[in-house]
């Protein structure tokens, strides 16, 4: 009981200190601390087996950190690293650009304003699964579907809806969410995309869509607002053209890393082994050869494959670092002793596998509407899906896969998401509004994607 109480009181401060938008690393790793002194100092679980302890419990609390690091430096936050290292090459040489430009180029032929809404929701979809950051992919198809969009007819609120929720699922073997999830789910990235997550996303997808599709043509009529900036069109076409696109071919590339991890995966090929470090190391090597054929500049390119390790640096910034102290938070909370309480209690309850998930789905959309990042949330709690799943006597993926999909259908209803706010401020307008606009179809999507896994899995 005292242990339950301790985490308690200490999630109560997590939460009003992220609400307060403190850094979220430095809570989550303070507040991971606490839990493992005070079960340190109350004698209310075991830190580290007998013939790991550093012979003082003190130091133990760091020694259980310092292992979890290194863990997650050597394995998951290298896999995380090299990812954003190529996502960064592949912004600075032009390739997501030339990716976006031609997969937008359709939407120029279409003149049903309502259909080249919808080919956008559609292309964005795509376009999620090589792109694995929300913000990115939103101010990239900014500057590039955002003016074809506005010259069709549609208006700005919904324009800048349908490019918010293009990342309303957080999917694909190059996800840090995904990436996490089949981790600790003790699956091949591609076998988890391939198995797990495409089989409940798709329902959903259509599910928005078409929710899209009705509800933003409602709320243009119910706002009455106009539907065309002829003058800032025309603004961001212009700036559009001083931008240099390379090459069309150029458009492969983002593309090859997913292309090579699903040819060379269990399901297909087995005599081979590639994993996603190594397939974002070749594509990296290819890029360089193809900014060579382009530039015909070998010290140029040289020294733009430093933002390959400026990529790195900066997913350990943000996204590993997070991982990390999430985690030493998580395992507060299990060696305290609060998991196995709540877990028991749950039994006690009557909950079964359905009740969990969705009590946990509904955790998760919260924590990431309230801290405006799907990544936040399903980090803090990951850790925890393979004990409960453990207890239910159950594959801890289907704990995780719910839990990973739905902390992005929180994120794309949040008007703080880093996201909504930066897209929300080029089409200058409210994120409230956005937010607005996106949360009946994200909901709808919600239901869907529940409904779809109880059908599929459970």
């Amino acid at each position: 009981m005292l242990g339950i109480l301790i985490a308690l009181l200490v999630t109560i401060w997590v939460s009003y200190m992220l609400l307060k938008k403190y850094k979220p690393q430095a809570i989550l790793l303070l507040a991971g601390l606490v839990l493992l002194l005070c079960t340190a100092i109350f004698g209310l679980g075991t830190l580290l087996p007998a013939k790991q302890s550093t012979g003082l419990i003190w130091f133990d609390v760091f020694e259980t950190v310092k292992g979890l690091m290194s863990s997650r430096l050597a394995g998951l936050g290298l896999t995380i690293m090299s990812i954003g290292g190529f996502v960064r090459y592949m912004e600075k040489c032009g390739a997501n650009r030339a990716l976006v430009e031609l997969s937008a180029y359709p939407l120029r032929l279409v003149r049903s304003p309502m259909l080249v809404m919808m080919l956008g929701y559609l292309i964005g979809q795509v376009i999620d699964v090589f792109v694995p950051s929300h913000a990115g992919l939103g101010l990239l198809l900014m500057l590039t579907m955002y003016p074809i969009l506005i010259k069709a007819g549609i208006s700005k609120l919904t324009a800048v809806a349908i490019i918010a929720t293009a990342k309303f699922t957080d999917i694909g073997p190059i996800s840090s969410n995904a990436i996490l999830a089949a981790h600790n789910a003790g699956l091949d990235p591609v076998t988890y995309f391939i198995k797990w997550q495409l089989p409940v996303v798709i329902p959903s997808i259509i599910v928005v869509g078409i929710a899209h599709y009705f509800v933003q043509p409602w709320w243009d009529r119910r706002e009455a607002k106009e539907n065309t900036n002829t003058q800032e069109v025309s603004a961001t076409e212009e700036e559009n053209k001083h931008e240099e696109i390379p090459p069309r071919i150029y458009a492969i590339l983002p593309t090859l890393p997913l292309i090579l991890v699903i040819i060379f995966c269990p399901l297909f090929i087995k005599s081979i082994k590639m994993d996603i470090i190594t397939a974002m190391l070749i594509c990296t090597i290819i890029a360089m050869i193809f900014e060579y054929i382009r530039l015909k500049n070998i010290r140029l390119v040289m020294d733009n494959i430093m933002t390959f390790f400026d990529g790195m640096g900066k997913q350990f910034t943000a996204v590993v670092s997070l991982i990390i102290c999430a985690e030493v938070f998580g395992m507060g909370l299990v060696k305290i002793g609060a998991v196995d309480s709540l877990i028991q209690a749950a039994q006690s309850a009557g909950f079964g596998l359905k009740s969990t998930i969705l009590v946990t789905s509904i955790l998760m959309v919260s924590f990431a509407f309230l801290m405006g990042s799907g990544n936040a949330a399903f980090f803090a709690f990951a850790g925890l899906a393979p004990k409960i799943a453990a207890n239910l006597k159950v594959e801890p993926v289907l704990i995780l896969l719910p839990m990973e999909i739905t902390a992005g259908f929180g994120r794309c209803m949040s008007p703080i998401t880093a996201a909504i706010v930066a897209i929300s401020d080029i089409a200058g307008v409210s994120p409230f509004q956005v937010a607005k606009r996106c949360a009946i179809p994200v909901f709808l999507g919600l239901i869907a994607n529940i409904i779809t896994t109880f059908i599929l899995f459970l």
